[in-house]
């Protein structure tokens, strides 16, 4: 096991140290759905050096790991392809969102202004009354509403023509190109009729597509907005400023990012925690809620560990930087959470593709109609309005949200509930999982030792007092029963592997291990569980056993598990009889002890082989095999760094209950999916053959394309719920 160990460590440090690339973030805000995030990743992984590249739909962004020169060619890569993009500082994010949705919100507002206008004056027209107006009327009425929306048209469409311009630019096509085109042929075709004196134009369905589609284009934003805000929330955790005090005792106030470990820092009562560290000074109340979820605040004093994000509440304290702002707990949260964000499933990758063939289906159909219809002996008029309808109603915008708009709804409400979905198709994985393997200690226990048969008498105040002098586990659970009027202890001494030594009211007293206090004596046994003896100043000794208590909720989470229709097995490389009483106290009927690394891989593997699709749920060290190794892992927050590396899930609780919450919503999403697809497929089944027979004109198919997202988007919404 040891030896295992040593090699995942070395595994991570030469990987460390042969790390060369840097994390770069790109702004693409042309990207405006699942088939531009497809292209901007393969642009961006053609680049020589680049080892990974993650395109984020939310923010529009995408996240690059390549050397600090590579942004000239990531940037013209993106360029190439239709897709221009910037190098943003991830702090002004929110800001430049917020422009995004004021300036998508003013060309709604223009084109539905206009749309009022051009209805009012088209109302005449559609409704009857051309044929008693005479011919210059008619044309005035057309001038009027052209006058009104070819400005308009120019101006809301800004968004669609910038990004079908840019790709077109660079012989590319996305979804914009047969928008923009659909939008100019229709305004082209009502100025030509005006011009000839026709009866009809769709100045008003040229509009109203804008209108629909602006209306789509803005709650899509709205929607992708308020689940990015989930992540980005851990923003305001974070502070900006700390005190530093220096070595003659001065004060002075420094950027966080100027943090160095070792620094001696002053938190100033309602200030945030700024990098992980330990008290050396002082006493105050902590909230740490934003860490562990618990409402309770914590009381520090010298000694206590915070973590970057908490808030002090009621005490100045003076601490010592544990680590830098880049290392702390903050920033490794923050950087889970863009990960979630950034990633994406592999269903998200058939719409890719769907949307990949798109644009040269749509544009064929489109012509083919135009073309079908000239040869039947149409006008050149009703050919060109019947291919712009078909050319609007294709469009698949509703295809192109139907997994993003669920999976990024899904991995926002679970971030919110402190559960973070690293691995973008994690959901989809999981929802297909049918066996649960657990670990005990720290995952279906908590993994802190706690006191099993406590004292009433001055024995066990006397040994608590004398345990708060020691750092070991046992000492520390033991020290938690230390009454606030502690006992003073004099030459207190640690003797290292056995336990501590000290003189009491003149005598001398003794803690720790049982062989070392008293070899001979006639004690109860703990069943081989972990034990402290206290010898008092009389000489008399006093045994005090400790047990790791399951998790509050694990039996119902674990009942919940079955009900569901999985079946559940516990893992442990603890001892076979304590692994028994932990799985019977969870109503497990499967569970296995004395288990090696490389044994729970292997009962992993197997189940593999069986036709088992394993979710893992581990906490340490030797869990990080079968984590990386499960179909689907979730880890305590709690747990060591390599396991929630491995995992692809990571939630923070001190219960057991994430894990039915997070199994609850990944088949919740996954339902959702497969309702949009077919609710967009199905769309598109019954309005492409109306719009090709005729049936649906411009205006008509401009109602429905935006009805289809809306109606996606507004399914995924219900995850919200």
């Amino acid at each position: 096991m040891a030896t295992l160990a040593a090699d995942l460590q070395d595994g991570h440090e030469t990987e460390l140290a042969s790390e060369e690339a840097i994390r770069q973030v790109f702004a693409v805000p042309g990207m405006h759905c699942a088939g531009c995030m497809a292209k901007a990743e393969r642009a961006i992984k053609s680049v020589a050096d680049v080892k990974q590249a993650r395109a984020n739909l939310t923010a529009k962004t995408v996240t690059v790991q390549a050397p600090p020169d590579s942004e000239g060619p990531i940037l013209a890569a993106l360029d190439a392809v239709g897709l221009p993009a910037t190098s943003i500082d991830l702090t002004l994010q929110i800001g430049e969102d917020a422009q995004t949705g004021r300036r998508l919100l003013l060309a709604l507002a223009v084109a539905g202004f206009a749309l009022m206008n051009v209805m009012l004056l088209s109302v005449s027209v559609w409704a009857g009354l051309v044929s008693e107006m005479e011919e210059n009327t008619r044309m005035l009425l057309h001038w009027v509403s052209a006058l009104i929306a070819l400005p308009t048209a120019a101006y809301a469409g800004q968004p669609f023509y910038s990004s079908a311009w840019a790709a077109l630019k660079k012989r590319q096509m996305n979804m914009d190109v047969p928008i923009s085109i659909g939008v100019i042929l229709t305004n082209l075709a009502s100025v030509l009729v005006a011009i000839r004196g026709g009866e009809h134009a769709y100045f008003d369905a040229a509009l109203m597509l804008l209108f629909f589609l602006l209306i789509g284009r803005y709650l899509d934003h709205l929607m992708r907005a308020r689940t990015a805000s989930a992540a980005q929330q851990l923003a305001k955790f974070q502070a900006r400023e700390a005190t530093q005090i220096k070595s003659d005792g001065g004060r002075e106030i420094i950027s966080v990012d100027a943090i160095a470990p070792g620094m001696r820092l002053a938190i100033a009562p309602g200030a945030r925690v700024p990098v992980d560290c330990r008290v050396m000074r002082g006493r105050s109340d902590v909230d740490m809620a934003m860490v562990t979820g618990e409402s309770v605040p914590i009381g520090a004093r010298e000694g206590t560990e915070l973590l970057s994000g908490m808030l002090n509440i009621d005490g100045a304290l003076e601490v010592e930087a544990m680590a830098s702002a880049e290392n702390s707990y903050l920033a490794d949260l923050m950087e889970m959470m863009q990960a979630a964000e950034h990633a994406k499933g592999r269903l998200v990758s058939l719409a890719d593709r769907v949307a990949r063939a798109y644009a040269p289906v749509v544009h064929t159909l489109s012509a083919a109609a135009f073309l079908l219809w000239l040869a039947l002996g149409a006008g050149w008029f009703e050919a060109l309005m019947i291919a712009v309808a078909v050319l609007i109603i294709t469009c698949p915008c509703a295809l192109g949200l139907a997994v993003p708009a669920v999976q990024v709804t899904a991995v926002g409400q679970l971030l919110s509930r402190g559960i973070i979905v690293r691995s973008g198709d994690a959901l989809s994985r999981l929802a297909d999982v049918d066996t649960v393997v657990l670990d005990k200690t720290g995952t279906l226990t908590r993994g802190k030792p706690v006191l099993k048969t406590p004292d009433a008498g001055t024995a066990l105040a006397e040994a608590a007092g004398l345990a708060c002098h020691s750092s070991h586990p046992l000492a520390q659970a033991l020290g938690s029963h230390a009454k606030d009027s502690a006992m003073t202890f004099s030459d207190v001494m640690e003797h290292a592997g056995d336990g501590l030594t000290a003189v009491l009211n003149g005598a001398p007293v003794k803690l720790g291990r049982r062989g070392w206090v008293c070899p001979n004596a006639d004690l109860p046994m703990n069943d081989g569980g972990p034990e402290l003896v206290y010898q008092d100043h009389a000489g008399a000794f006093h045994h005090f056993a400790f047990e790791d208590d399951v998790r509050a909720d694990a039996a119902a989470v674990i009942a919940g598990l079955t009900q569901r229709g999985l079946s559940a097995v516990l893992l442990s490389g603890d001892r076979e009889d304590a692994v028994a009483a932990a799985a019977h106290s969870a109503g497990l009927a499967k569970w296995k002890g004395d288990m090696r690394p490389e044994d729970k891989l292997a009962y992993l593997q197997q189940l593999e082989k069986d036709g088992h699709k394993v979710l893992m749920v581990g906490d340490g060290l030797n869990d990080a095999p079968s984590l990386a190794a499960a179909y689907v892992s979730l880890s305590p927050a709690s747990g060591m760094d390599t396991a929630r590396a491995a995992a692809d899930v990571v939630y923070q609780s001190d219960e057991l209950r994430p894990v039915l919450e997070t199994y609850d919503m990944a088949c919740r999403a996954h339902g959702m999916v497969r309702q949009n697809f077919a609710l967009a497929l199905g769309y598109n089944l019954l309005a492409v053959p109306l719009a090709f027979l005729g049936v649906v004109t411009p205006l008509v198919a401009a109602l429905a394309m935006s009805a289809s997202s809306l109606m996606v988007t507004g399914n995924a919404a219900r995850l919200r719920l």
